[in-house]
């Protein structure tokens, strides 16, 4: 079976500064892949070329067997591209609901090539709420959620997407123990549900728990990519990345 994402030679540069280099990677339907580095290792450039909020110089980004390269960010989305953020930017004027609504109407629908009906919608974004564990905050504000809250919100807006591919950016910076806990309860679910993931994060317990493979990027290069265990374990990783 094809990888549903395969990145191959992908290169990027700054002016003279090198931000990924020769980059090769291939993720399978409904995998749970971890990808790990340094500050200024290249993840989110890596994120973003894959995304298309940036445009890669060298090498080709495929998804679910079609070319990505020259898409704009909304048409890898509506392809089944989602992403979410490390810091969380709701519609502060909405409702947790209406914030889920949104998406649905301009990325789900886009796909299906039709608008949802008002019945529909209301059925996608309670379940959506129901899904993160915010059914009860569903008219609330945004300011009215917690930290962890706020991270439930910015993964269901990126779930309203449809997506195959989730790509998980930090979703846990600044929680505490049984938040991280609850966080990485909640993405391996929307795994279990058929959603392919791949998870930035420097938390290295909840990369462990999560993660069927791991992907570690350093100045811009891979170093290593295999099993976590495996992974942890080697001296390059441990000398660059984990040592520190």
């Amino acid at each position: 079976m094809s990888p549903l994402l395969q990145v191959q030679g992908l290169g990027k540069r700054f002016g003279g500064f090198v931000a990924l280099d020769d980059i090769n990677l291939s993720v399978a339907q409904g995998e749970r892949l971890g990808l790990i580095g340094p500050n200024g290792s290249g993840k989110s450039t890596l994120v973003n070329c894959m995304c298309g909020t940036l445009t890669n110089e060298t090498g080709t980004v495929q998804f679910d067997g079609h070319a990505m390269n020259g898409l704009a960010a909304h048409e890898r989305t509506h392809r089944g591209m989602a992403r979410s953020f490390q810091l969380p930017r709701p519609f502060v004027t909405l409702t947790v609901a209406d914030n889920l609504r949104i998406p649905l109407l301009y990325s789900a629908s886009a796909r299906a090539g039709t608008h949802l009906s008002p019945a529909a919608l209301d059925a996608r974004c309670a379940e959506l709420t129901n899904l993160v564990g915010l059914q009860d905050k569903a008219q609330k504000m945004p300011r009215d959620l917690t930290q962890v809250e706020m991270r439930k919100l910015e993964l269901a807006r990126a779930m309203a997407a449809d997506p195959k591919l989730l790509i998980a950016d930090e979703a846990m910076a600044g929680l505490s123990q049984s938040e991280v806990t609850d966080i990485v309860n909640l993405l391996i679910t929307l795994n279990q549900r058929g959603v392919t993931i791949i998870l930035i994060e420097h938390i290295m317990r909840a990369v462990m728990s999560f993660s069927q493979r791991l992907v570690v990027l350093v100045s811009g290069k891979k170093i290593a990519d295999g099993k976590p265990e495996d992974v942890v374990n080697n001296p390059e990783v441990i000398g660059a990345y984990l040592g520190q």
